[in-house]
């Protein structure tokens, strides 16, 4: 069966792993593509490979009513210092349950097949 991101920086390989744009001049790192670095306005970037484990900076547990139940979206700051957005996944919806800073590493999981059978592979990262 064939699998396919949800997004264009996240890698299928083995193992999975974040591409980000990283600024050349002055090393600020961006998942999605960006034609000036928000920092310094350079126009050269480097694709690069991301850690796949860093630290719990904070979260929030969703609550969308009747839609589903509740999730943890979280910002993880990578071994190297990056910051990416994404869901917890594994770790339920008690906050007495979730401290900040502890490790946590990346996690893909399938969100959907489409009629030819391809599989939709997403992100997240778990309590490691």
């Amino acid at each position: 069966m064939a699998s396919i991101p949800v997004v264009d920086y996240l890698s299928l390989d083995d193992p999975p792993r974040l591409r980000g744009q990283r600024c050349s001049a002055c090393g600020a790192t961006f998942l999605q593509r960006h034609n000036g670095c928000a920092r310094c306005s350079g126009r050269s970037f480097d694709i690069v490979d991301l850690p796949t484990t860093g630290s719990l900076r904070t979260y929030t547990i969703v609550h969308r009513g009747k839609r589903g139940d509740p999730f943890v979206s979280a910002v993880v700051e990578l071994a190297d210092g990056s910051i990416v957005k994404a869901n917890l996944v594994g770790a339920g919806a008690d906050p007495g349950e979730i401290p900040l800073g502890v490790p946590v590493e990346l996690v893909t999981y399938p969100v959907g097949t489409d009629e030819q059978g391809t599989e939709a592979i997403a992100f997240g990262f778990q309590l490691a």
